[in-house]
């Protein structure tokens, strides 16, 4: 077991720690943009976030997977790891952690394009005869 640990990047990490070290890092804007979890968007707080995060496993392993693929840069995990919460994940002892990935905010009008685009995908489902014409493109069939 402690084999096993000394493997695991967020084994002794509390969440607090790393929700800290990524708002230093990155702010909340940025967080809020690559992430889209409203506790990043309206009104954050450090205190507010972790109280979402520790009672909405979802977000709390989109962010730990945040932490470890563009915050700590590790490669991204096998099929096996992949399926196991990021908490569960041990990463080979050669995969050492790298420089933090270099993130930006989007632009109003990015931001806007983006929820523009989201909604049409809501309301504008894909049909079989779209489907098809897609698979096409990409030689699906």
């Amino acid at each position: 077991m402690i084999e096993e640990q000394k493997n695991n990047p967020l084994h002794g990490v509390k969440l607090e720690d790393l929700l800290t070290e990524l708002v230093e890092h990155y702010g909340w804007e940025v967080l809020s943009d690559a992430m889209r979890l409203n506790c990043f968007t309206n009104n954050p707080s450090i205190k507010s976030s972790l109280k979402f995060l520790r009672r909405t496993p979802w977000a709390r392993e989109k962010v730990e997977g945040f932490y470890l693929y563009k915050f700590k840069r590790l490669p991204k995990p096998d099929d096996i790891q992949y399926e196991l919460p990021p908490r569960d994940r041990i990463v080979p002892m050669e995969q050492k952690p790298r420089t933090p990935a270099v993130l930006t905010t989007k632009t109003p009008e990015e931001r806007d394009a983006d929820k523009a685009r989201r909604e049409a995908e809501k309301q504008s489902p894909v049909t079989p005869e779209k489907q098809r014409k897609l698979d096409e493109i990409w030689g699906k069939r």
